[in-house]
């Protein structure tokens, strides 16, 4: 639990706080934006909330903070708010909040599909979690993009006997994964998925297409603030020049989601989101030697 003592002091005054153990994760700012703001180095609470919706969204962020760093004076409907996760965000594709300090306050996704539900990255291991996956159907396959954020990635896969999917540069972070990724050409699974090995922020970082839907890893994700698809050099943690390549293949695809591990989800139609991924990959190789 929180502790309102180590509580910011750019925290307004009211209920809702965050305290010193915040990471700067940006989760609390992507899921309440009218509640949570960034400091330079936290995030604070900016406004209290002000309607339902604005203290339902509040308490989606304090379930899911990776360090419990949040904290409120009324935790009324905190029940009803943690049984609605995983919550869906379109056509199958749930949105499972609970993310782990281990995968530094990664995003995952539930996949729900009538040949076998997905996993895309990992929440923290939570057993009333546990539970509602297994009230939609369970988990056959968990995705791992690359070794930060495998989280609890292998309490799930032992909970369900599901078989985890991970690139073997990455092989470190699950040595018993069931399923191991080679090379870097594109792999099918089945009709509905495709794995595309995107080396760069590791050396074996890959994504996964399902439908219109991208799960992009550490690759790529929304900036919020900018309006427009971004990638990190700084937190790159192999090469910029390989990162920048992977971004480039990406024009090969269509689709009409990004679902990132860190950074903001965006959905766009599919024009305006090849406009603003070539951009991307504009503005990025101008960063590279000539």
């Amino acid at each position: 639990m929180a502790n309102r003592a180590a509580a910011y002091p750019d925290n307004v005054p009211g209920d809702w706080f965050v305290d010193e153990r915040c990471i700067d994760c940006d989760v609390c700012r992507q899921l309440a934006a009218d509640t949570f703001a960034a400091a330079k180095d936290h995030s604070f609470v900016s406004r209290q909330p002000a309607s339902a919706r604005e203290q339902g969204d509040a308490l989606r962020a304090l379930l899911s903070c990776p360090t419990g760093a949040i904290g409120s004076a009324d935790l009324t409907d905190l029940a009803a708010v943690r049984d609605a996760f995983p919550e869906p965000i379109a056509d199958g594709v749930f949105y499972n909040g609970f993310t782990s300090e281990r995968s530094f306050g990664s995003h995952s996704y539930f996949i729900r599909h009538a040949n076998g539900n997905w996993l895309v990255e990992s929440p923290r291991y939570l057993e009333p979690l546990a539970k509602r996956f297994e009230a939609l159907g369970g988990i056959a396959y968990i995705f791992l993009s690359h070794r930060d954020d495998v989280a609890d990635a292998a309490k799930y896969a032992r909970r369900f006997g599901a078989r985890r999917f991970i690139h073997r540069r990455e092989l470190a972070a699950q040595p018993d994964a069931e399923i191991v990724i080679e090379g870097n050409d594109e792999q099918r699974l089945g009709s509905d998925f495709t794995v595309i090995p995107t080396p760069g922020h590791t050396a074996g970082h890959c994504v996964l297409q399902y439908r219109q839907f991208l799960f992009s890893g550490d690759h790529l994700w929304w900036d919020r603030d900018g309006r427009r698809l971004d990638a990190s050099r700084e937190y790159n943690w192999w090469s910029w020049e390989e990162q920048v390549r992977s971004l480039a293949r990406l024009l090969q695809l269509e689709f009409e989601w990004i679902l990132p591990g860190h950074g903001e989800r965006v959905q766009l139609p599919r024009e305006i989101m090849q406009q603003k991924l070539r951009e991307l990959v504009a503005r990025v190789s101008k960063e590279l030697p000539r």
